[in-house]
């Protein structure tokens, strides 16, 4: 494999690339999977799981935050005072 310079008509690093492309293409036609759709799922559901959580439990989330701040409250005064 011959190595151009960079203002050449490429390098040795820029065909490693390439070829590193077209293994992760050919994997993901062999197998059918994507590389990153599986992250993607499981942050969109766990958005929607707190969205649920946010709507159904809106009372008891406000007085559960409003407890946390006081307490927070009491105890950085308490520190600091």
């Amino acid at each position: 494999m011959k190595r151009f310079d960079i203002t050449g008509n490429g390098c040795r690093r820029e065909k490693k690339t390439i070829g590193h492309v077209w293994r992760q293409r050919l994997r993901t036609i062999v197998t059918g999977k994507s590389c990153g759709i599986d992250g993607l799922l499981v942050t969109v559901g766990l958005c929607i799981i707190a969205l649920l959580l946010c709507v159904v439990m809106k009372d008891k989330l406000e007085v559960f935050i409003a407890t946390v701040v006081d307490a927070l409250t009491a105890k950085a005064t308490g520190i600091l005072g």
